[in-house]
Protein backbone atom coordinates (compact mmCIF):
# COMPACT_ATOMS: atom_id res chain seq x y z
CA UNK A 1 0.00 0.00 0.00
CA UNK A 2 2.60 2.69 0.95
CA UNK A 3 4.69 1.60 -2.53
CA UNK A 4 1.31 2.66 -4.44
CA UNK A 5 0.83 5.72 -2.08
CA UNK A 6 4.36 6.66 -3.05
CA UNK A 7 3.77 5.89 -6.55
CA UNK A 8 1.10 8.30 -6.93
CA UNK A 9 2.39 10.91 -5.39
CA UNK A 10 5.69 10.77 -7.20
CA UNK A 11 3.58 10.63 -10.73
CA UNK A 12 1.31 13.64 -9.27
CA UNK A 13 4.06 15.42 -8.71
CA UNK A 14 5.92 14.56 -11.81
CA UNK A 15 2.81 15.76 -14.04
CA UNK A 16 2.24 18.74 -12.17
CA UNK A 17 6.19 19.86 -13.25
CA UNK A 18 5.12 18.86 -16.66
CA UNK A 19 1.86 21.39 -16.73
CA UNK A 20 4.12 23.74 -15.73
CA UNK A 21 7.12 23.08 -17.63
CA UNK A 22 4.31 23.50 -20.85
CA UNK A 23 3.28 26.62 -19.11
CA UNK A 24 6.94 28.28 -18.90
CA UNK A 25 7.26 26.66 -22.38
CA UNK A 26 4.40 28.27 -24.15
CA UNK A 27 5.13 31.85 -22.39
CA UNK A 28 8.85 32.15 -24.28
CA UNK A 29 7.56 30.74 -26.82
CA UNK A 30 5.04 34.03 -27.36
CA UNK A 31 7.74 36.22 -26.31
CA UNK A 32 9.92 34.80 -28.99
CA UNK A 33 6.94 34.22 -31.71
CA UNK A 34 6.41 38.20 -31.51
CA UNK A 35 10.10 38.75 -32.33
CA UNK A 36 9.90 36.43 -35.16
CA UNK A 37 8.79 37.56 -38.88
CA UNK A 38 9.85 38.97 -42.65
CA UNK A 39 9.94 42.67 -40.85
CA UNK A 40 12.94 44.38 -41.33
CA UNK A 41 14.13 41.04 -42.98
CA UNK A 42 13.46 37.20 -42.51
CA UNK A 43 14.51 36.32 -39.41
CA UNK A 44 14.71 37.08 -35.79
CA UNK A 45 14.63 40.70 -34.77
CA UNK A 46 16.56 41.67 -31.41
CA UNK A 47 14.40 42.78 -28.65
CA UNK A 48 16.36 46.70 -28.91
CA UNK A 49 15.50 47.32 -32.10
CA UNK A 50 11.53 47.62 -30.87
CA UNK A 51 12.49 50.84 -28.77
CA UNK A 52 13.87 52.39 -31.53
CA UNK A 53 11.80 51.60 -34.80
CA UNK A 54 8.31 52.99 -34.28
CA UNK A 55 6.97 50.83 -37.26
CA UNK A 56 8.27 47.62 -35.52
CA UNK A 57 6.13 48.18 -32.64
CA UNK A 58 3.40 49.30 -34.36
CA UNK A 59 3.33 45.72 -35.90
CA UNK A 60 4.32 43.59 -32.89
CA UNK A 61 1.32 45.32 -30.93
CA UNK A 62 -1.52 45.62 -33.87
CA UNK A 63 -0.04 42.70 -36.40
CA UNK A 64 1.73 40.03 -34.27
CA UNK A 65 0.87 40.22 -30.83
CA UNK A 66 -3.20 39.19 -31.39
CA UNK A 67 -2.49 36.64 -33.88
CA UNK A 68 -0.48 34.82 -30.96
CA UNK A 69 -2.99 35.30 -28.47
CA UNK A 70 -5.49 33.97 -30.87
CA UNK A 71 -3.33 31.29 -32.29
CA UNK A 72 -2.98 30.35 -28.55
CA UNK A 73 -7.05 30.55 -27.75
CA UNK A 74 -7.39 28.34 -31.02
CA UNK A 75 -5.18 25.47 -30.38
CA UNK A 76 -5.83 25.44 -26.43
CA UNK A 77 -9.92 25.08 -27.17
CA UNK A 78 -9.64 22.79 -30.13
CA UNK A 79 -7.17 20.47 -28.42
CA UNK A 80 -8.92 20.72 -24.67
CA UNK A 81 -12.22 19.69 -27.05
CA UNK A 82 -10.53 17.39 -28.51
CA UNK A 83 -9.42 15.39 -25.46
CA UNK A 84 -13.24 15.92 -23.76
CA UNK A 85 -14.75 14.49 -27.05
CA UNK A 86 -12.19 11.19 -27.00
CA UNK A 87 -12.88 10.49 -23.38
CA UNK A 88 -16.58 11.11 -23.08
CA UNK A 89 -16.99 8.84 -26.65
CA UNK A 90 -14.76 6.40 -25.23
CA UNK A 91 -13.06 6.76 -28.74
CA UNK A 92 -9.30 7.68 -29.71
CA UNK A 93 -10.69 8.61 -33.49
CA UNK A 94 -12.86 11.46 -32.61
CA UNK A 95 -12.88 15.30 -33.10
CA UNK A 96 -13.98 19.11 -32.06
CA UNK A 97 -15.73 18.77 -35.33
CA UNK A 98 -17.25 15.37 -34.86
CA UNK A 99 -21.11 16.07 -34.12
CA UNK A 100 -20.86 18.10 -37.62
CA UNK A 101 -19.71 21.53 -36.69
CA UNK A 102 -16.54 22.21 -39.03
CA UNK A 103 -19.06 21.26 -41.63
CA UNK A 104 -22.10 23.54 -40.64
CA UNK A 105 -19.16 26.43 -39.92
CA UNK A 106 -18.06 25.77 -43.56
CA UNK A 107 -21.59 25.82 -45.00
CA UNK A 108 -22.54 28.99 -43.29
CA UNK A 109 -19.19 30.91 -44.33
CA UNK A 110 -19.34 29.55 -47.78
CA UNK A 111 -22.88 30.80 -48.00
CA UNK A 112 -21.82 34.71 -46.61
CA UNK A 113 -18.82 34.26 -49.24
CA UNK A 114 -21.80 33.99 -51.98
CA UNK A 115 -24.30 36.14 -51.02
CA UNK A 116 -22.36 38.71 -49.58
CA UNK A 117 -19.20 38.57 -50.43
CA UNK A 118 -16.04 37.96 -48.13
CA UNK A 119 -16.11 39.86 -44.91
CA UNK A 120 -14.47 38.91 -42.23
CA UNK A 121 -17.26 40.00 -39.53
CA UNK A 122 -20.28 38.50 -41.64
CA UNK A 123 -18.26 34.63 -42.00
CA UNK A 124 -17.73 35.20 -38.49
CA UNK A 125 -20.89 35.16 -37.76
CA UNK A 126 -22.25 32.78 -40.12
CA UNK A 127 -19.75 30.34 -39.75
CA UNK A 128 -21.00 30.27 -36.06
CA UNK A 129 -24.70 30.27 -36.33
CA UNK A 130 -24.74 27.39 -38.70
CA UNK A 131 -21.93 25.75 -36.76
CA UNK A 132 -24.38 25.97 -33.60
CA UNK A 133 -27.23 24.86 -35.55
CA UNK A 134 -25.54 21.55 -36.82
CA UNK A 135 -24.78 20.77 -33.17
CA UNK A 136 -28.76 21.63 -32.29
CA UNK A 137 -29.49 18.86 -35.26
CA UNK A 138 -27.41 16.75 -34.25
CA UNK A 139 -29.06 16.81 -30.64
CA UNK A 140 -32.92 16.43 -31.82
CA UNK A 141 -31.85 14.19 -34.24
CA UNK A 142 -30.40 11.73 -31.36
CA UNK A 143 -33.55 12.28 -29.55
CA UNK A 144 -35.96 11.17 -32.27
CA UNK A 145 -34.00 8.28 -33.24
CA UNK A 146 -34.57 4.67 -32.35
CA UNK A 147 -31.58 2.76 -32.50
CA UNK A 148 -28.82 2.64 -29.73
CA UNK A 149 -28.07 3.66 -26.45
CA UNK A 150 -27.87 8.08 -26.20
CA UNK A 151 -23.94 8.08 -27.41
CA UNK A 152 -24.29 5.86 -30.31
CA UNK A 153 -27.43 7.84 -31.43
CA UNK A 154 -25.75 10.84 -30.87
CA UNK A 155 -22.69 10.03 -33.47
CA UNK A 156 -25.13 8.27 -35.55
CA UNK A 157 -26.40 12.09 -35.91
CA UNK A 158 -23.66 13.89 -36.30
CA UNK A 159 -22.69 11.34 -39.42
CA UNK A 160 -25.68 12.27 -40.82
CA UNK A 161 -25.67 16.10 -40.15
CA UNK A 162 -22.34 16.02 -41.43
CA UNK A 163 -23.38 14.32 -44.81
CA UNK A 164 -26.06 17.47 -45.00
CA UNK A 165 -23.83 19.86 -44.72
CA UNK A 166 -21.01 18.37 -46.83
CA UNK A 167 -23.25 18.11 -49.37
CA UNK A 168 -24.55 21.71 -49.30
CA UNK A 169 -21.16 22.74 -49.31
CA UNK A 170 -20.68 21.04 -52.49
CA UNK A 171 -23.56 22.54 -54.11
CA UNK A 172 -22.44 25.82 -52.89
CA UNK A 173 -18.69 25.70 -55.21
CA UNK A 174 -20.73 24.65 -57.65
CA UNK A 175 -23.10 27.79 -58.22
CA UNK A 176 -19.79 30.10 -56.84
CA UNK A 177 -18.25 32.41 -58.89
CA UNK A 178 -15.02 30.77 -60.00
CA UNK A 179 -13.16 33.85 -60.49
CA UNK A 180 -13.51 34.90 -56.47
CA UNK A 181 -16.31 33.32 -54.79
CA UNK A 182 -14.62 30.05 -54.86
CA UNK A 183 -11.12 31.04 -54.47
CA UNK A 184 -12.55 32.58 -51.01
CA UNK A 185 -14.24 29.57 -50.09
CA UNK A 186 -11.45 27.45 -50.73
CA UNK A 187 -8.62 29.88 -49.40
CA UNK A 188 -10.79 30.07 -45.65
CA UNK A 189 -11.06 26.26 -45.47
CA UNK A 190 -7.46 25.52 -45.69
CA UNK A 191 -7.49 28.09 -42.15
CA UNK A 192 -5.28 30.13 -41.03
CA UNK A 193 -4.75 33.37 -38.75
CA UNK A 194 -3.70 35.69 -41.51
CA UNK A 195 -7.02 38.06 -41.10
CA UNK A 196 -5.93 38.34 -37.31
CA UNK A 197 -7.08 41.80 -35.67
CA UNK A 198 -7.82 42.84 -32.44
CA UNK A 199 -11.27 42.92 -32.93
CA UNK A 200 -11.43 39.20 -34.21
CA UNK A 201 -9.20 38.08 -31.49
CA UNK A 202 -11.44 39.73 -28.23
CA UNK A 203 -14.78 38.74 -30.57
CA UNK A 204 -13.50 35.09 -29.97
CA UNK A 205 -11.81 35.58 -26.05
CA UNK A 206 -14.30 35.80 -23.68
CA UNK A 207 -16.41 32.54 -25.56
CA UNK A 208 -13.18 31.04 -25.73
CA UNK A 209 -11.72 31.42 -21.67
CA UNK A 210 -15.25 30.73 -20.45
CA UNK A 211 -15.70 27.16 -22.42
CA UNK A 212 -11.91 26.59 -21.19
CA UNK A 213 -12.23 27.49 -17.88
CA UNK A 214 -15.70 25.08 -17.49
CA UNK A 215 -13.46 21.91 -19.31
CA UNK A 216 -10.78 22.79 -16.60
CA UNK A 217 -13.41 23.15 -13.68
CA UNK A 218 -15.16 19.76 -15.14
CA UNK A 219 -11.60 17.67 -15.56
CA UNK A 220 -12.53 15.23 -12.58
CA UNK A 221 -15.56 14.20 -13.26
CA UNK A 222 -14.03 13.30 -16.86
CA UNK A 223 -12.64 9.86 -15.58
CA UNK A 224 -16.21 8.51 -14.04
CA UNK A 225 -18.20 9.75 -17.03
CA UNK A 226 -16.17 7.87 -19.37
CA UNK A 227 -16.96 4.63 -17.62
CA UNK A 228 -20.62 3.55 -17.53
CA UNK A 229 -23.63 5.35 -16.36
CA UNK A 230 -24.08 3.13 -13.56
CA UNK A 231 -21.02 3.76 -12.13
CA UNK A 232 -21.46 7.75 -12.49
CA UNK A 233 -24.80 7.85 -10.67
CA UNK A 234 -23.44 5.77 -7.65
CA UNK A 235 -20.86 8.29 -6.83
CA UNK A 236 -23.51 11.14 -7.36
CA UNK A 237 -23.18 12.67 -10.65
CA UNK A 238 -26.14 12.65 -13.61
CA UNK A 239 -24.24 11.58 -16.43
CA UNK A 240 -26.75 12.96 -19.06
CA UNK A 241 -26.55 15.84 -18.35
CA UNK A 242 -23.05 16.72 -17.42
CA UNK A 243 -22.01 14.79 -20.88
CA UNK A 244 -24.46 17.04 -22.33
CA UNK A 245 -23.08 20.22 -20.62
CA UNK A 246 -19.41 19.17 -21.96
CA UNK A 247 -20.47 18.50 -25.17
CA UNK A 248 -22.52 21.66 -25.83
CA UNK A 249 -19.59 23.68 -23.81
CA UNK A 250 -16.83 21.78 -26.29
CA UNK A 251 -18.24 22.67 -29.52
CA UNK A 252 -19.45 25.91 -28.97
CA UNK A 253 -15.83 27.17 -28.14
CA UNK A 254 -14.62 25.36 -31.09
CA UNK A 255 -17.51 26.77 -33.09
CA UNK A 256 -16.44 30.01 -32.53
CA UNK A 257 -12.70 29.87 -32.99
CA UNK A 258 -13.17 27.80 -36.17
CA UNK A 259 -15.36 30.46 -37.31
CA UNK A 260 -12.51 32.93 -37.17
CA UNK A 261 -9.85 30.35 -37.92
CA UNK A 262 -11.24 28.38 -41.03
CA UNK A 263 -10.96 24.99 -40.86
CA UNK A 264 -8.19 23.80 -38.79
CA UNK A 265 -7.38 20.09 -38.45
CA UNK A 266 -5.95 17.30 -36.03
CA UNK A 267 -5.09 19.38 -33.31
CA UNK A 268 -8.18 17.67 -31.85
CA UNK A 269 -7.33 14.77 -32.88
CA UNK A 270 -3.68 14.01 -32.86
CA UNK A 271 -3.24 16.22 -29.29
CA UNK A 272 -5.21 14.68 -27.03
CA UNK A 273 -2.70 11.06 -27.49
CA UNK A 274 0.33 13.03 -26.86
CA UNK A 275 -1.12 14.40 -23.56
CA UNK A 276 -2.17 11.35 -22.54
CA UNK A 277 1.10 9.44 -23.44
CA UNK A 278 2.99 12.52 -21.44
CA UNK A 279 0.44 12.86 -18.05
CA UNK A 280 -0.95 9.49 -18.11
CA UNK A 281 -5.16 9.03 -18.62
CA UNK A 282 -5.79 10.82 -15.45
CA UNK A 283 -8.16 13.23 -17.05
CA UNK A 284 -7.60 16.04 -13.51
CA UNK A 285 -4.02 16.71 -15.51
CA UNK A 286 -3.74 15.02 -19.04
CA UNK A 287 -6.39 18.21 -19.91
CA UNK A 288 -4.96 21.16 -18.65
CA UNK A 289 -1.68 19.26 -20.21
CA UNK A 290 -3.47 19.01 -23.58
CA UNK A 291 -4.70 22.93 -23.59
CA UNK A 292 -1.24 23.81 -23.19
CA UNK A 293 0.36 21.52 -25.87
CA UNK A 294 -2.73 22.14 -27.83
CA UNK A 295 -1.42 25.91 -27.69
CA UNK A 296 1.89 25.11 -28.21
CA UNK A 297 1.67 23.36 -31.31
CA UNK A 298 -0.57 25.79 -33.37
CA UNK A 299 1.64 28.40 -32.15
CA UNK A 300 4.44 26.77 -33.37
CA UNK A 301 2.87 25.47 -37.24
CA UNK A 302 1.78 29.41 -36.73
CA UNK A 303 5.51 30.77 -37.22
CA UNK A 304 6.29 28.53 -39.58
CA UNK A 305 3.59 29.14 -41.47
CA UNK A 306 4.14 32.59 -41.82
CA UNK A 307 7.89 32.98 -42.00
CA UNK A 308 9.18 30.07 -44.04
CA UNK A 309 8.44 31.16 -47.00
CA UNK A 310 7.52 35.04 -49.05
CA UNK A 311 4.10 33.86 -49.24
CA UNK A 312 2.33 32.62 -46.28
CA UNK A 313 1.33 28.72 -46.18
CA UNK A 314 -2.06 27.89 -45.21
CA UNK A 315 -2.53 26.70 -41.21
CA UNK A 316 -4.64 23.95 -41.87
CA UNK A 317 -2.07 22.30 -44.21
CA UNK A 318 0.62 22.47 -41.98
CA UNK A 319 -1.49 20.95 -39.23
CA UNK A 320 -2.41 18.04 -41.57
CA UNK A 321 0.67 17.13 -42.40
CA UNK A 322 2.58 17.34 -39.14
CA UNK A 323 -0.62 16.23 -37.21
CA UNK A 324 -1.12 13.33 -39.61
CA UNK A 325 3.02 12.48 -39.68
CA UNK A 326 3.15 12.10 -35.50
CA UNK A 327 0.12 10.37 -35.71
CA UNK A 328 1.96 7.83 -38.33
CA UNK A 329 4.49 7.66 -35.53
CA UNK A 330 2.28 6.61 -32.46
CA UNK A 331 0.89 4.43 -34.57
CA UNK A 332 3.78 2.33 -36.02
CA UNK A 333 5.58 2.75 -32.23
CA UNK A 334 2.60 1.90 -30.36
CA UNK A 335 3.18 -1.26 -27.42
CA UNK A 336 1.29 -4.05 -28.58
CA UNK A 337 -1.89 -4.03 -26.38
CA UNK A 338 -1.69 -0.68 -25.17
CA UNK A 339 -4.32 1.75 -25.38
CA UNK A 340 -4.26 5.20 -27.21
Amino acid sequence: MNIQSNQYHARIKRNRLLISTCGGLLVVLAFVTLLVGRYPKAGFTPPARIFNDPLMRNIIVNVRLPRVVLAILAGAILAGAGFVFQMLFSNPLVEPGFLGVSQGAAFGAALVIIVAGYSTVLVQISATVFGLLALALSYILARHFRFGGWMLRLVLAGIAVSAIFSSGLAMLKLVADPTRDLQDITFWMMGGLWNSTWTNTLSVLPVAAVSLAILVAYRWRLNVLSLNDRTAHSVGLSPNRDKLLLLFVATVGTTVVISVTGLVGWIGLIIPHLARRLFGSDSRHALPGAILMGAIFLLLCDTIGRTMLAGEIPLGLLTSIIGATIFIIILTRRRHGANL
